[in-house]
């Protein structure tokens, strides 16, 4: 028993004629992995069952379709090809290969004697597309060491994966439960999405080691989708026939204690700003000032406990602000001399007009000429004025 392909000028309007039974894929929506075949059109041949495809019936498969053919249990045919492919009790297993090519005749020789139980004639087929949507989220916080903040984070991830079946008869034997009819990616995801969040953890340990901070993981979905891929596919690939095929992040959440880390660092990184720190400096003083103008037992009151706080912290304000002011200075000294550095062609760095080890004067820069035009030689290249 197996198929041919029908001939293409039996479709059409004569098709009720030439052809007993037309069967195709009953209900396949974006997460169906698996769905029996069912007659749209039952023939002449009133006596058949269900369990039966009658001999000549015509068998309908849509692009994206795998489509199975199944005896007593076995599996005697299978088609990755679309369109129109007539049931021959007479012929032998033709194998549409399709987009496998030759790659999954290996697998029909493994598994072909396996598969469903009853003794029956049955067409199933199985889903190529993508299989998008499916959800996930970490049950308990995932640890994530930052070297940019140079502490044990924790993080908590949500969001979407979708899958792709790379082998419909390997995964037809080893996915699909015995006598099932159809099939929801959620009816047997409960291990694949153990074994994810698994994985998940060891990707995200990798980004972490890879020193992606972990502000930017949520932006991060296609490199995690590779990270899943090089942990995931080759162990599903082998047993299930199925791959990664990408990962969405919809919102990562950290813990309290993370909170709190990364607050504290990102407060601490900013107060390391000279003028930052000096800005906080006088936004409390004048803090200070509001609070005694609004003391309740009188402005006058208030001002008299600022005068003597004053004198107490004032000479605490004043060495602050110098030294912010100090460090301000030096910095800017620091950013002159570094934009006024050149490097000679001996290979040293200097700032002066002449290089100290080799005596190679400073190349001239750019000039711009009273005409706007900017020019690097002695002489303006529009209007011919001299460098002045």
């Amino acid at each position: 028993m197996g198929i041919v392909k029908a001939l293409t000028t039996a479709i059409g309007g004569s098709l009720a004629d030439q052809w007993l039974e037309v069967i195709e894929a009953g209900n396949m929506g974006d997460q169906t992995v698996f769905a029996p075949g069912v007659k749209i059109r039952k023939g002449s041949n009133t006596k058949g069952t269900d369990n039966t495809v009658s001999d000549g019936s015509v068998i309908h498969v849509y692009p994206n379709q795998f489509m199975i053919l199944v005896d007593g249990g076995k599996i005697i045919d299978y088609t990755a090809e679309p369109g129109y492919f007539t049931v021959k009790n007479s012929s032998m297993p033709s194998m549409f290969n399709g987009q496998f090519e030759e790659a999954l005749r290996e697998s029909f020789d493994r598994i072909r004697y396996g598969g469903q139980t009853p003794a029956s004639q049955k067409v199933y087929f199985i889903n190529l597309q993508e299989i998008k949507g499916i959800k996930f989220g970490t049950p308990s916080p995932l640890n994530y060491f930052d070297q940019f903040y140079n502490a044990e984070l924790f993080l908590r991830a949500h969001g979407t994966y979708s899958i792709k079946i790379t082998d419909p008869l390997l995964f037809y034997s080893e996915a699909i439960p015995k006598n099932a009819a159809t099939v929801e990616i959620n009816d047997i995801n409960t291990q694949y999405l153990s074994e994810f969040l698994e994985a998940l953890q060891s990707s995200i340990s990798q980004m972490s080691a890879d020193g992606i901070r972990i502000s930017y993981v949520a932006s991060k979905g296609r490199e995690l989708g590779e990270y899943m891929s090089d942990v995931l596919d080759g162990q599903w690939r082998a047993r299930r026939g199925i791959a990664i095929q990408s990962v969405g992040i919809a919102s990562i959440s950290y813990d309290e204690d993370s909170k709190e880390l990364i607050h504290m660092r990102n407060q601490g990184a900013m107060l390391g700003d000279p003028s930052v720190r000096e800005g906080y400096v006088q936004g409390a003083a004048a803090r200070g000032l509001e609070a005694a103008g609004s003391n309740s037992g009188g402005s006058m009151t208030g001002f008299m406990g600022m005068g003597m706080g004053m004198n107490v912290g004032g000479g605490i304000l004043n060495a602050s602000s110098g030294a912010n002011l100090q460090q301000m200075q030096t910095n800017r000294q620091q950013q002159t001399l570094k934009e006024q550095a050149w490097t000679c062609s001996c290979g040293s760095t200097n700032t002066g007009n002449f290089c100290p080890e080799c005596g190679s004067r400073k190349p001239s820069g750019p000039w711009t000429c009273e005409c706007g035009s900017v020019n690097t030689g002695k002489f303006c290249s529009d209007c011919g004025k001299p460098k002045s």
